[in-house]
């Protein structure tokens, strides 16, 4: 049995299946690719039991089969060899021929017996979304997951779909993203949380293409389907937070800067900062923005001003830095709009260009108490 394939082809897809492979499985046939040969068609796939990824690929053979190939051996060795042809010869003693212009590569392959078999919708409600916007769905929102394991529902992204539009939400309880498009409907309303493993590797896989992403869901998987892949995952049980409770609505000071100039300051100012806390402090006067950091264990100090818009009362506020670098660098716009009502409630950033019509993009970020 044997299959001639282009290593390009085969070397993209494969770093890509390789992501879905925990580096410490437990069950040691995950450590493997399922190769599925049918003729010119041949189907690979990944899977940790949460998530699953298949990529089905064209090859030139007359044979069918499957079998398992020990994934990082297969990376490597394939990834070392330049873009050309390649033989895969199976022999019967279950070891296997990779087949170059130049050299021989042989290891071991399994039987495919063992290898968990995917989980199969059959009922399941779809929509399609252009891969452009579902992948600045997860780039804006994925950042602002917890990490925090004990609240299981706040380490993926929720997705929001209804007849008035599609929402996206992150969070981890000191910080929020909502990314809207109500340019893109959904039949009926439903709302499921994804974990972030797999939209990490959606996002890195359709970041700047431009097909459509067929995503079909039920009570318990999600599925995106697009070109020649099948990602499967598994939903996070449970019910998400009520974060439209924590968006406050009256937010009468606003502050108008430049989102890069505003990000560069946070950026140097911060190295100042307390390392166990990042505080930055706001100072807002009139047209003037001070931004400073101080680090007293270390007499470790900075201090910046910026001239920007603002609109309400004199107001010294402070955040965690790493925060409003993570927000003001997953944004594309080139000035930002910071509204705040007091120093002791949370504050909102939006983007005020840069946004295509029907998007809009929120993010909520707690204030740090001043001493």
């Amino acid at each position: 049995m044997q299959f001639l394939v282009s290593s390009d082809e085969l070397i993209k897809n494969l770093q890509a299946l390789r992501n879905v492979i925990n580096n410490n499985n437990t069950i040691p046939v995950l450590d493997n690719f399922l190769f599925e040969l049918n003729n010119n068609s041949l189907k690979i796939t990944a899977s940790d039991l949460e998530t699953t990824m298949t990529a089905t690929i064209a090859v030139e053979s007359n044979d069918t089969g499957k079998f398992l190939l020990p994934a990082r051996m297969l990376v490597d060795t394939v990834k070392a060899l330049p873009v050309q042809p390649l033989t895969f010869m199976f022999n019967e003693n279950n070891t296997m021929n990779i087949i170059s212009e130049t050299g021989k590569y042989s290891f071991a392959y399994a039987d495919a017996a063992d290898y968990p078999n995917p989980v199969e919708m059959e009922e399941a409600a779809k929509i399609n979304i252009p891969s452009g916007v579902l992948a600045d769905a997860v780039s804006k929102t994925i950042f602002a997951t917890s990490n925090d394991d004990l609240r299981p529902t706040m380490t993926g992204i929720l997705f929001e779909f209804s007849p008035e539009g599609l929402n996206f939400v992150a969070t981890d309880a000191h910080k929020l993203v909502k990314y809207e498009r109500n340019d893109l409907k959904a039949d009926a309303e439903t709302q499921f949380i994804v974990p972030k493993k797999p939209l990490q590797i959606l996002k890195n896989y359709i970041a700047g293409t431009n097909d459509e992403v067929i995503i079909a869901y039920d009570d318990r998987n999600v599925e995106f389907n697009f070109d020649n892949i099948r990602l499967l995952s598994r939903l996070i049980n449970g019910q998400y937070p009520n974060y439209r409770a924590v968006i406050p609505t009256n937010n009468p000071n606003v502050l108008t800067a430049d989102r890069q100039n505003l990000l560069n300051v946070v950026k140097r100012v911060a190295i100042f900062a307390n390392k166990a806390t990042h505080l930055i402090r706001l100072d807002i006067t009139g047209a003037e923005l001070k931004v400073s950091a101080e680090d007293l264990d270390f007499s470790n100090k900075a201090e910046e001003r910026l001239t920007a818009d603002y609109q309400g009362d004199d107001m010294s506020i402070g955040f965690n830095s790493k925060f409003l670098v993570e927000m003001l660098s997953n944004l594309d716009s080139d000035e930002i709009s910071l509204n705040m009502s007091v120093p002791s409630k949370a504050a909102l950033i939006h983007p005020i260009d840069g946004l295509e019509e029907g998007e809009f993009v929120t993010m909520l970020v707690m204030p740090l108490m001043l001493s």
